[in-house]
């Protein structure tokens, strides 16, 4: 068998080497923080990992397991949950959220609030979700600060907790017309349920803050 010259052998790696490259296209960066946080509170964090043809999940599995970063425990947590570019497994994406969740990620606490108060992934348990929305809704986050009044105009939770839901609800604001009108209604909701003193007083306390 005729034997190409070394010089003809190596231009033909190169070109194939530069083929497979094109093919495969620009590495993708790893996220930062803020952009996981953005992609967080639209709920397109999974359809990213999706669209970026799952390049990044030894990079976010090892932020998960290795740096314990909060938002990437998260990531991976609902990853794994999912069964999104990695093999389906609840029970560690959970694991995985709850470590998030107890670095005192809003995320993830939501998030558990929500599965227990629907009963997604995990039994239904309206009263063991009112602690997750909590601890989110001081946090910021709005679908927390929602779903807790939610929970507590439909007679769960504690009647203690109803001057902080109402004070998160009244310092919230928002230019969406929809989401004003659902944080009006809990508010007008609250209030049938609260004395007017307590009321006035989670007004206060709103506005020092």
């Amino acid at each position: 068998m005729k034997k190409l010259p070394i010089l003809l052998l190596t231009s033909q790696l190169f070109i194939s080497s530069a083929y497979a490259l094109d093919n495969v296209g620009d590495a993708v960066p790893i996220y930062s923080d803020d952009e996981l946080i953005q992609l967080f509170e639209t709920n397109q964090h999974l359809k990213k990992i999706k669209a970026d043809d799952c390049q990044l999940v030894q990079d976010i599995k090892a932020r998960a397991e290795r740096v314990e970063s909060p938002s990437y425990q998260f990531l991976y947590g609902d990853m794994l949950a999912w069964g999104v570019c990695v093999d389906k497994d609840v029970e560690q994406g959970l694991y995985y959220m709850r470590a998030a969740a107890q670095q005192g990620s809003p995320v993830a606490l939501e998030q558990l609030g929500r599965y227990y108060a629907n009963g997604v992934l995990l039994q239904q348990d309206k009263e063991r979700a009112i602690p997750y929305l909590r601890e989110a809704a001081a946090l910021g986050n709005i679908k927390a600060r929602l779903q807790l009044a939610e929970l507590l105009v439909s007679d769960h939770g504690s009647p203690l907790d109803y001057e902080d839901a109402y004070r998160w609800l009244y310092q919230t604001t928002t230019a969406n017309k929809s989401l004003y009108n659902q944080l009006s209604t809990l508010r007008r909701k609250l209030e049938l349920r609260m004395p007017e003193n307590i009321i006035a007083r989670a007004k206060q306390r709103s506005s020092l803050w």
